[in-house]
């Protein structure tokens, strides 16, 4: 009888997910994730976490920190590629858009919103949280983690936003995959599209290296010399990877509206190279970049136009700030 009940209430929330014009989610149990302990000790061990990375382990694998009485995870994928409205200017695909954390938590809370009036406790999240969000969705079926390290869905390929919520509510689910089958890489077959193409090799055939991932390294307050000659024009972010993965060729596109590109996010890279306060605070700022901050995007635009120009004379960015400065005088430096 309880598995009926159960049964009921996993139909309505799926339901409930078309009608926003979500299809792509998953159910799993809400329980600790014992098999990501040793690869997170690992990683550690040998400084693959990054800064934005949960450092606690426990909080990491342990879900029941947000929820004592969790017993069910919703995975979501929030599709974001709109086609044939990005121009190449240094800023990846996912940042041209408004802040997807703002975006899919409108939509987590009605889902959330929703649970509890069927009787259930909800709590969402996106992105800033502790979950193996990726590790999640795969075990929930909503897609599968391809060499490059991300989830690829079957239907908007890796062009996705993940949101979970955590429920009191007992849905039956099991895990769909196992930890071990990822590195089997059965989906990707023989494609190593991502390896070879990879600028920085942060992905190769024997471990992801996180930390000289050329996304990250736009995203780093204080970045080397040698970084600054990796970024190769890149302003904020990196598509490489995804650019030439086959399950990105036929993507299905243009589905949630919100996700609709930001028109003076295809402006050239010299508009943000000279930004000011006003320009951040009123358009980059309300962007899935913006939480950076200015001076990040600014130094990556200047970077990015003496890649291009040599010869460029970077002066014309001077103003009074000793960051901008610095990075400037380092440039002209080299």
């Amino acid at each position: 009888m309880k598995l009926e009940v159960g049964n009921v209430v996993k139909k309505k929330i799926e339901e409930f997910c078309r009608s926003l014009g979500l299809d792509t989610f998953g159910f799993v149990p809400c329980r600790t994730f014992d098999e990501l302990r040793e690869l997170y000790q690992i990683r550690q061990e040998k400084k693959l976490q990054n800064e934005f990375e949960e450092k606690d382990i426990e909080k990491r694998i342990r879900p029941s920190h947000y929820m004592e009485d969790g017993k069910t995870i919703l995975s979501i994928a929030f599709p974001y590629y709109h086609e044939g409205e990005d121009i190449d200017n240094g800023f990846s695909i996912y940042t041209k858009r408004p802040d997807y954390h703002r975006v899919v938590m409108q939509y987590i809370d009605k889902i959330c919103e929703f649970i509890i009036s069927l009787g259930g406790k909800a709590k969402g999240f996106v992105d800033s949280n502790t979950l193996p969000e990726r590790y999640i969705a795969y075990l929930a079926g909503v897609g599968f983690i391809g060499r490059n390290n991300m989830i690829i869905t079957k239907k908007y390929g890796s062009y996705v936003f993940l949101g979970e919520i955590i429920t009191d509510l007992k849905i039956p689910c099991e895990d769909k995959h196992t930890f071990d089958q990822i590195r089997e890489y059965t989906q990707c077959g023989e494609c190593m599209n991502c390896i070879k193409e990879c600028p920085t090799k942060s992905i190769n055939k024997h471990q992801i290296n996180p930390n000289i991932c050329l996304s990250y390294i736009t995203q780093k307050k204080e970045i080397s010399n040698k970084e600054i000659s990796l970024l190769k024009g890149n302003v904020f972010g990196c598509d490489f990877c995804q650019l030439q993965c086959p399950y990105n060729q036929d993507a299905t596109c243009n589905v949630l509206s919100e996700f609709k590109t930001v028109e003076y996010m295809n402006e050239d890279i010299y508009t943000y190279a000279n930004m000011n306060n006003q320009y951040f605070k009123e358009k980059i700022s309300k962007t899935s970049c913006g939480w950076r901050g200015k001076n990040v995007i600014k130094r990556n635009a200047i970077i990015g136009i003496n890649y291009q120009d040599k010869k460029y004379d970077l002066d014309e960015f001077r103003g009074d700030s000793p960051y901008i400065n610095e990075y400037i005088d380092r440039i002209q430096e080299k």
